[in-house]
């Protein structure tokens, strides 16, 4: 066996070390590609774009700076791969700026109508040119609509997904995944009319003493519904093939029956998964204004019965008070934007505690 001598292998050792940037070069060429782009975006008048695109062009000129430098120093393969590594956190960053810029702009603008009667009052006898008013009712509207078309999507949609992967074969499956898929696309507005036109046109006179058709906060949840089904089936349809096939086998070798598998093993399994998909589809249903505006139409008045009557929803009223031109208007739409950003973190973290708790408990 042929062996590298000692005094060949550790000039090479040492040279293999050495070639290396330092942590401090990597930190100077950040703070000059960031005091480089301030200077040229200043000469060059482009400050107006704000920070953000500061932040872009420091993030271009680091990436040329340590490619040229790391070139020289290290070699081109490590270069490529220090401009790779850096192409990755730089898009992380970057993916992060406009959820930190939402952040801090709803909190900045949002704060100014966090008091007692914001949440302890509604519109009623509150005109654009006056400073009161809250979103008490709006807040009701949307637990309603949303916990409403929860209710109804959650069982279907997993029973869907269940079928789907453990029963479904040949054409039915097939048909029935394309139509989810197909329905993951639908427009907001489209699932709206098509509640209008059978809903409340068609059904909702057969239901009033009047015969006459009428909006309630029902037929929006039936909206959200629509809206909720694909995306809840779809998630849990993968997240139920995520699951090992052992399991399902170590199962049935000891007789217990398929249903009882799915139930006890496969969805425990799966359950955290699923859990954010269904979050993830109220997060949607919460945030939409087209189809609730078509079929609830909205009122400054409490409305507590969700099949009778108008009822308020905060996309509704975010959409209303932006577009009052006075300057209460918008102060109590921020305050309502902040308020469904975390009412809806607030569901999403109840969720996420519920599940992991059935989980442990289960285990």
């Amino acid at each position: 066996m042929t062996t590298i001598p000692t005094s060949s292998s550790a000039p090479l050792t040492n040279a293999l070390r050495s070639r290396r940037l330092p942590v401090w070069a990597l930190v100077a060429i950040g703070v000059a590609a960031a005091v480089l782009a301030v200077l040229l975006f200043k000469v060059a008048g482009l400050m107006d774009g704000g920070w953000v695109l500061t932040l872009v062009g420091a993030v271009l000129i680091f990436l040329i700076g340590l490619s040229v430098i790391s070139s020289v120093v290290e070699g081109r393969r490590a270069a490529r791969n220090r401009v790779a590594t850096s192409l990755i956190y730089s898009a992380f960053v970057l993916a992060l700026v406009p959820l930190v810029s939402v952040v801090i702009t709803l909190l900045n603008k949002g704060r100014t109508r966090l008091d007692g009667t914001f949440f302890n009052n509604s519109m009623r006898n509150i005109t654009a040119f006056d400073s009161g008013g809250g979103a008490y009712h709006a807040i009701v509207g949307t637990l309603e609509q949303a916990g409403i078309a929860t209710l109804i999507t959650v069982p279907l949609g997993v029973a869907g997904a269940i079928y789907i992967v453990e029963y479904g074969r040949g054409r039915l499956a097939n048909t029935i995944r394309f139509f989810v898929d197909v329905m993951t696309g639908i427009p907001s507005i489209v699932a709206g009319l098509f509640i209008l036109a059978f809903w409340v046109l068609i059904v909702s006179p057969h239901l009033s003493s009047t015969h006459q058709p009428f909006n309630s906060g029902f037929a929006a949840a039936l909206a959200l519904f629509v809206l909720m089904l694909p995306t809840v089936t779809r998630s849990t349809e993968e997240m139920l093939r995520l699951v090992p096939a052992s399991l399902r086998e170590g199962s049935f070798a000891l007789g217990i029956a398929k249903w009882k598998t799915i139930m006890r093993i496969v969805i425990p399994t799966a359950l955290p998964g699923i859990v954010t998909g269904i979050m993830l589809a109220v997060a949607r249903a919460a945030g939409e204004t087209a189809p609730v505006l078509l079929v609830a139409g909205g009122t400054p008045n409490r409305n507590f019965n969700p099949f009778e009557g108008n009822q308020e929803s905060l996309s509704v009223y975010i959409y209303d008070q932006a577009a009052a031109a006075t300057k209460y208007g918008p102060p109590r739409a921020w305050t309502a934007a902040l308020t469904l950003v975390a009412l809806v973190l607030l569901l999403t973290v109840v969720a996420k505690l519920l599940s992991r708790r059935t989980k442990l408990n289960q285990k």
